[in-house]
């Protein structure tokens, strides 16, 4: 693979300026370019030069690019109207769900549970998507009823001895 670097074009590895930026920052390194012990190298979350930049330019350009890509889709720009509404009216990611489940007091309650949503899911009222998610809640909240109930059998079991 060849690679465009300062005016030249490079088959080897590419290699970090030396007056970089963060070049000062980050301290030694190990022979095989890790960071050595104690170096975290750049903060987490810190941004990227282009970012940087990138942000800054459109900082003052909010108001009027978000106007073009208004009129763009007022004149029928279909990308343009998509990002608009997309803005107005995300994507739902999900929805609540309204059904019968009966109330677990026990892990062995789950049953009931599950055939309830099984149900529902025949009938429509879930989708498959929908009644895996709330099975998986249901599975969760057994595992715990399950820890509670063998907590509280050990805990009377240390008691009688």
């Amino acid at each position: 693979m060849l690679t465009y670097v300062d005016h030249y074009w490079s088959k080897g590895p590419l290699r970090a300026p030396a007056d970089r930026n963060s070049g000062a920052k980050s301290g030694a390194r190990n022979p095989d370019g890790t960071f050595a012990p104690g170096n975290p190298g750049k903060p987490r979350g810190s941004r990227h030069r282009a970012t940087q930049a990138t942000l800054a330019l459109l900082d003052g350009e909010a108001e009027a690019l978000t106007r073009k890509a208004v009129e763009m889709a007022l004149a029928g720009d279909s990308a343009a109207l998509r990002v608009c509404l997309e803005r107005i009216a995300p994507p739902r990611k999900d929805a609540p769900v309204e059904f019968a489940l009966p109330v677990m007091a026990s892990a062995q309650d789950a049953t009931t549970a599950a055939a309830a949503i099984l149900t529902a899911v025949a009938n429509a009222e879930l989708t498959p998507a929908e009644g895996s998610h709330v099975m998986a809640l249901v599975d969760a909240y057994r595992r715990t009823l399950e820890a509670t109930e063998l907590e509280t059998r050990i805990i009377a079991l240390e008691q009688r001895k």
